[in-house]
This record gives structure tokens, sequence and C-alpha cells, in this order.
């Protein structure tokens, strides 16, 4: 009955020890001045004598020792307070840029670039709460996946999907910004990001990448930049007449391209070397693009002490019918 509720006087309750006083004087002392009908002999009366009226004699009282109380309870005021939230976000817009050319299905990292990177992708997407995140794949030429979009079941399926393969073999890293630009660049987001993902060199495209990158600043946009792969040399699967075999291939990222192209937009450049490294990084940048979020807080009282009085009403009507009907007492 209590639960969750506060009295706005809750001294008065304290009134409320009247009740046990009242109880003991009716009982002890009030009972002396009870009516009494006078018999010339008790044989009159059943040998039995007891009536539903004798078994409610107190009832009146009762009732009214409940009304009191009532009364009291609603003086103290009680209240029931609503508690919640309200949220406001300003999300950021973010374009993932991704490397599906044919050197990310080498195994440095398992079971190699390409899925070790969209396993991390997801679940960076996963911890995102109200960021509109856009996905743009390149090789030999760029091709939005997904625009940018809040719905991450789509985004997530979306990205499953990509294998290496899917456009003409080469790294185009010019077109790729350029085209995560096209996403970004009508945003009315205050923070706009792009995280390009490739291990190879700019060796296609009809765009130049620092040029691009120039474009991407004019905009507003900031570009994270990260090379994925080991140092040296590592396996990479060859097709044989005799199925698959590994082949140690050098590690080439013009590192210091996506150093320029970082640097220019106000972003960062990273090297993953593993798995547990790519991981690490984008943990880094999910901790430097976080969306602001307000929080305002509200508690709004609900009055609960029209109720008691009902309550105590219905009891007062009831032991004065009764007190002035079937229970009415002689004078």
């Amino acid at each position: 009955m209590f639960n969750n509720v506060v009295f706005a006087y809750p001294w008065v309750l304290y009134f409320l020890l009247i009740i046990p006083l009242i109880a003991i004087w009716y009982f002890y002392k009030g009972r002396k001045n009870r009516s009494a009908i006078i018999y010339s002999s008790s044989k009159l009366l059943p040998e039995n004598f007891s009536s539903l009226r004798t078994k409610l004699i107190h009832l009146p009282f009762i009732l009214r020792l409940l009304t009191l109380a009532l009364l009291i309870i609603a003086l103290a005021r009680p209240q029931d307070f609503t508690t919640g939230t309200n949220v406001n976000t300003e999300g950021i817009d973010i374009v993932m840029v991704f490397d599906i050319s044919g050197s990310m299905l080498a195994e440095d990292l398992k079971p190699n670039r390409l899925e070790a990177a969209k396993e991390v992708i997801d679940k960076f997407i996963e911890g995102r709460i109200s960021d509109r995140i856009g996905l743009v794949i390149f090789s030999r030429d760029a091709f939005t996946q997904c625009p940018l979009t809040i719905d991450y079941t789509v985004l997530r399926n979306l990205l499953r999907e990509i294998r290496s393969g899917m456009l003409e073999d080469g790294t185009a890293i010019g077109n790729a910004i350029a085209n995560s630009v096209n996403r970004l660049k009508d945003s009315d987001s205050k923070s706009k990001v792009m995280i390009l993902v490739t291990d190879g060199v700019n060796n296609a495209g009809e765009i130049d990448p620092l040029s691009a990158a120039e474009i991407a600043k004019t905009f507003g946009i900031r570009i994270y930049t990260i090379g994925v792969g080991t140092r040296g040399e590592a396996p990479y699967p060859v097709q044989t007449p005799f199925g698959i075999r590994y082949q140690m291939v050098p590690v080439e990222i013009d590192e210091v391209l996506m150093k320029q192209i970082a640097e220019r937009t106000g972003g960062q450049y990273f090297r993953a070397t593993n798995n547990r490294a790519l991981e690490e990084i984008y943990n880094r940048i999910d901790k430097m693009e976080k969306s602001k979020i307000e929080i305002t807080s509200y508690r709004s009282a609900h009055e609960l002490y029209f109720n008691w009085l009902v309550v105590a009403f219905i009891f007062l009507l009831t032991e004065v019918g009764l007190s002035r009907t079937i229970l009415r007492k002689l004078p």
C-alpha cells in the first residue's frame, strides 16, 4: 500500500498514536457509560441470548477509529513520485572506408585481414547508439555498400556480405575518400568522421589521395587511417593446380601517405599488425568519437490524499448509518 509513497508532512503521522489510546479508553472506561435496560428477572431473557446486533456492538466505534486514522494519513499528504530521464543525443556521422583488394586475403591476421577487419568493424557498429554510419568499399574503384543509416541491423548484414573480388583489383585510396566525402558533405552533423582501412599503396583511381583529403578537410571531415598488416612479409594463399599454396609476400603500406591524410584532416594514423592491435585501435577511436548525450532527470509528484479522504468519508457514513439504524442504542 505504501510502496513508493512519500509523505509531505510525515510528522502528522505521529497523531496515529492517539488511536490506541482512544481504544483503551473505550474498552476500559467508556463501557461504564453504556445504556442498559433493567429487567425484573434475567429469566425473561433466552438462556444463550446473542444476536448479530450484540456481536456488532463495537463496529461503529471501530469504524470511527478507522475514519480518524485515514484522516490523519490524508493530512500527512501521501504522494507518489514518478521519476525518469529525458535523453538528448547529438550523433556523429561516420563512414567506414574498407579496402577489399586481393591483398586483404593475406593471413598475417586471422583468419585473414579482410575477415579480421569485418569482425572488428562489426563490434564497433554494435557499440554505437545514435550515430549514423555508412559503409564504402574500394579496390580499383570505390562503391557505397551502405549509405548513412541508423539501421544497424541492415548495415551489419551488408558488412557480412563483403568479400574480396566484388570490385576489380587495385587500391584507389583517393577515389575511396572522394566517394565517402559525397556521403558526408551534406550532413548537418557537427562531427563528421571517416575511418579508412587499407593494407596497400595507392595504385589506381583518378583522384589523388591528398587532394581528396583536402576536399574532406574543406567539409570538416576528420579522417582516421589504419594500415593493416604485419611488418616484413605475410603468408598469402595462392591457387595452384595442386590446391592452395602459401607464399610469403612483402607487406607494403604507404604509411607516409596515411599519416599525411590523417594529419591534414585532424585525424590520426594507426598501424594494426595483428588482430588485437586492430581491435584496440577501433576501441581508441570509439572513445575519441563519442556522441554528445545530455540526460535531464525529472521527478513529478502525484497527490494521493484524496483517495484516503474518500475511504474515510465512506467509513464515516457507514458508522453514522449503523449508529442511527440497526445498531442504535437506547437512551
